[in-house]
């Protein structure tokens, strides 16, 4: 998965254990950029007394030179809190190279942060880059700038562009001590948070993290990525590497993961991709599954089962298909081999025709829930099952 600086994913600070409060799942297909600064949003699930940021060329295929890193609070879109400005450093430098293939950990930075409270972070990218290392559907806004270095300015005058997508940021970690650890909510389109309006942050982690909020709140990441497969890489290569392969990092290498809930299948079904261009069958996403409780429990993290959800109406919809997901939905509540169940298709199916979602829980395409129903997909999680 490459190498990180600095830090290794279980390291600690004086003052208490890292965790993992904010983190997308990145892929390869961004875009080129030079001599130009990216002002990126990230919104942390829990509070700490500190924070230190992770920046990725995983996917990349060329070194990215990074010329500055900076770090504010938001006041309102690319404008920050006045006098909240900080310089980020790695190894104690403001510039550095990434290889290809690689991450990094920012030294820490001694900024309070509290929960839901947005981060603006700066890079500035001096030389022209290859694709870019990104996360396309973020479901928030980001801003790109005029040439030039504009990390350390605190207005948004030299901000430009709006897009919707995040660049090379791939974490965002706290030090808190009243944290119980964090979760991460693995998934596809309908965990990033797909027809969710930008920067309300309605998705079903999102709230989950609400409901795990308190005097010992517990962090929720999302690991989701829109068309995203359990077996199979997808050919659009900004929906990234099969689950099977992107796990390993993207759940099970974040710092203070204690418990994932997987919900992923859907996209397999949806395109009939079993193993080696194969047609799909149910036993092969239960094969898929019993892969993942494996590299999990390996690796000392519970992993939660979430079915499918209902899809009538989509374009994904057949009744061979619609086969399958009964049966995968029927192993992961009965079959024994996860650590818990959240039954989220019960949660937000149609009960006058359970192959559909609810009309009030429906974004319109019949395929992802509307905020209502992301609600109810995070008030369907028994918080026992995340406190063990």
């Amino acid at each position: 998965m490459g190498s990180t600086n600095n830090a290794t994913a279980a390291a600690n600070h004086p003052n208490g254990p890292w965790i993992s409060s904010w983190s997308p799942s990145m892929t390869i297909g961004g875009p080129n950029f030079t001599d130009q600064t990216l002002r990126m949003v990230a919104h942390p699930s829990v509070g700490g007394a500190g924070l230190r940021l992770h920046l990725s060329n995983l996917r990349g295929t060329t070194p990215l030179a990074v010329g500055a890193v900076s770090v504010a609070l938001q006041a309102d879109r690319a404008t920050a809190v006045a006098g909240s400005q900080r310089a980020v450093t790695f190894s104690h430098a403001r510039t550095l190279t990434i290889p290809a293939g690689h991450e990094v950990v920012s030294d820490p930075i001694p900024m309070p942060v509290r929960a839901e409270q947005n981060v603006l972070v700066s890079l500035y990218l001096p030389q022209a880059t290859s694709s870019a290392t990104w996360h396309s559907d973020a479901f928030d806004v980001s801003y790109l700038s005029k040439p030039g270095n504009h990390a350390a300015e605190a207005d948004d005058g030299n901000y430009v562009t709006a897009t919707t997508s995040w660049y090379y940021l791939a974490g965002l970690d706290v030090v808190s001590p009243a944290a119980t650890g964090t979760v991460v909510a693995f998934g596809d389109s309908i965990t990033d948070g797909y027809n969710t309006p930008a920067s309300v942050y309605h998705r079903w982690p999102d709230d989950l993290a609400r409901r795990l909020a308190g005097p010992r709140p517990t962090a929720v990441v999302d690991a989701g990525i829109g068309g995203n497969r359990v077996l199979t890489d997808v050919p659009n290569i900004w929906q990234g590497v099969s689950a099977l392969k992107r796990f390993g990092h993207d759940a099970l290498a974040q710092p203070g993961v204690r418990t994932v809930i997987l919900m992923e299948g859907i996209n397999d079904i949806g395109n009939n991709a079993g193993p080696g261009g194969a047609p799909l069958t149910a036993q092969d996403l239960i094969d898929g599954y019993r892969a993942l409780i494996g590299q999990a429990h390996r690796a000392g993290v519970r992993i939660i089962g979430g079915t499918m959800l209902p899809d009538k109406g989509a374009g994904y919809y057949s009744a061979p298909a619609e086969a399958i997901r009964q049966a995968a939905n029927a192993w992961i509540r009965t079959g024994g081999a996860f650590d818990g169940v959240v039954d989220f298709d019960q949660a937000v199916q149609d009960p006058s025709d359970p192959a559909a979602l609810r009309p009030s829980f429906d974004s319109g395409d019949h395929l992802h829930p509307n905020e209502a129903g992301m609600q109810a997909m995070a008030d369907a999680i028994d918080l026992r099952l995340l406190a063990q």
